[in-house]
């Protein structure tokens, strides 16, 4: 196992060294669907599967993967592990879900990561709403965050309180309400980092103000088509700047990574991602990301 450094990450993709998931347990095969806004109920055993896969294929590309195990009964959501905290190269910020049904995640992610040595360096509290999904670093020093029906301007403020004697400052950008307050839109829902220079956008629900910052820096904007959006098209996860993770069955946008350059990796969510709306930036929480090993 790679031990943890004094430097976790604030980049996007530079190559992931160590990364944090969670198999889905019973919790995650819901009774109610329409409660936890699933298309379906997941059949737990395939997503178990699919899981399985999807953490070889992490392994392959180099990355020390370690299990997210505290105990979290009725917490559907809690295999979606980008959400509850931020990681800083200081350490963590435990976020505050805006998703009522995901209020708690933090106390668990707070312990799990205690476990993994990475210290707490904030927390938000009471109103202070803000989850992971929606935020990124556009690059060491900035980070990107998203105001929507999960992550509010108290959020922000409290963000960008913590963050700023660190030398880093917080970007906002709004979305829209699209399919309501029950819905997930994340920000990390229309855009994924692939690389310091490119991105993977859906353009229609991007900020206008964020794609001009993107063209401000020179970025390449790779689009996903409008039939790929419901399918997670615009959730990638990069595992180093020349090579990305996505969910199966996007094959226009597949192909524009691989014409921009890209290794593309997929693998099968028909019921771990498809079902219940989170993709492979979801499913992961990344510890370190770093050229060079300690």
């Amino acid at each position: 196992m790679i031990p943890s450094p004094p430097l976790f990450h604030q980049s996007m993709t530079a190559p992931l060294r160590r990364v944090l998931v969670r198999r889905p347990d019973e919790a995650f095969a819901v009774d109610d669907p329409e409660l936890w806004h699933y298309a379906g109920r997941p059949d737990l055993t395939a997503a178990q599967a699919e899981h399985d896969a999807f953490v070889d294929i992490l392994r392959s590309c180099g990355a020390d993967v370690v299990y997210h195990t505290v105990e979290q009964p009725n917490k559907a959501d809690a295999i979606f592990v980008y959400d509850p905290a931020l990681i800083t190269n200081d350490g963590a910020i435990l976020l505050n879900p805006g998703k009522a049904l995901r209020q708690g995640e933090q106390a668990a992610m707070a312990c799990q990561l205690a476990a993994l040595d990475v210290p707490i360096v904030g927390s938000l509290t009471g109103e202070q709403r803000a989850e992971g999904g929606d935020m990124f670093w556009l690059d060491p020093n900035t980070l990107a965050v998203g105001r929507t029906f999960r992550t509010n301007d108290a959020g922000i403020q409290a963000l960008s309180s913590l963050l700023q004697p660190q030398g880093m400052k917080v970007m906002s950008f709004d979305l829209p309400a699209w399919d309501g307050e029950d819905a997930c839109l994340h920000l990390m829902s229309v855009i994924s980092p692939v690389a310091d220079d490119a991105a993977v956008i859906y353009p229609r629900l991007l900020p206008v103000a964020l794609w001009q910052e993107l063209k401000r820096r020179g970025m390449r904007l790779i689009e996903v088509p409008d039939a790929e959006f419901a399918s997670q098209g615009p959730n990638v996860l990069a595992l180093n700047p020349t090579t990305c993770l996505m969910l199966q069955g996007n094959p226009v946008t597949q192909a524009r990574l691989q014409d921009a350059g890209f290794t593309v990796h997929t693998y099968v969510g028909n019921e771990l991602s498809l079902k219940a709306e989170g993709g492979p930036t979801c499913l992961t929480k990344p510890l370190l990301r770093r050229t060079s090993l300690p």
